[in-house]
């Protein structure tokens, strides 16, 4: 499997459909499956947000996961089985962009400050770093329609190349 992480707004749902439709992979947003299952275990107040069942959400994920030739679409990794995913990558954006394309999405106050913090503070690409191998973990800069190219072409490459390597 492959993982697809970062902020909200640095553009991993594009990335990652289009890398499905690329790779002949299934593409899983975890944010919406959660949405569509409702596998929450109550609301955050302060972020106005549910709070993911992260059991549940492991549950569901298992079969599909042990099929292979799985992306998986989330902001956080800490609490997914280490042997599902043999490349990790964590997009990263610049917080002016960033900041545009969370306020056109409606994020404001608290929601929208945290969400830049976690970006400057690289709180995602560290808990990645912590949770995986290290060189499985790749950042790759997502500001740009041609990084979104440039990505998907470095990323199809990994992918062929663990086919390689693996088969």
């Amino acid at each position: 499997g492959v993982l697809s992480l970062g902020t909200p707004g640095v553009g991993k749902t594009t990335l990652g459909k289009e890398l499905a439709s690329r790779a002949g992979m299934t593409y899983i947003n975890v944010g919406d499956m959660a949405k569509e299952g409702e596998l929450y275990e109550g609301f955050d107040e302060e972020y106005d947000c549910p709070i993911l069942d992260e059991d549940r959400v492991i549950d569901e994920l298992e079969d599909k996961m042990s099929e292979g030739g799985v992306i998986v679409d989330y902001h956080g990794c800490d609490f997914f089985p280490e042997r599902w995913f043999h490349i990790v990558f964590v997009l990263r954006t610049e917080n002016s962009f960033l900041y545009d394309r969370l306020e056109s999405r409606g994020y404001k106050g608290k929601k929208l400050q945290d969400n830049i913090q976690c970006e400057i503070f690289q709180t995602i690409y560290e808990e990645a770093m912590l949770s995986y191998r290290e060189e499985i973990v790749h950042q790759l800069p997502s500001n740009t329609p041609e990084d979104l190219e440039r990505n998907l072409d470095q990323i199809m490459q990994w992918i062929e190349q663990w086919m390689k390597d693996n088969n």
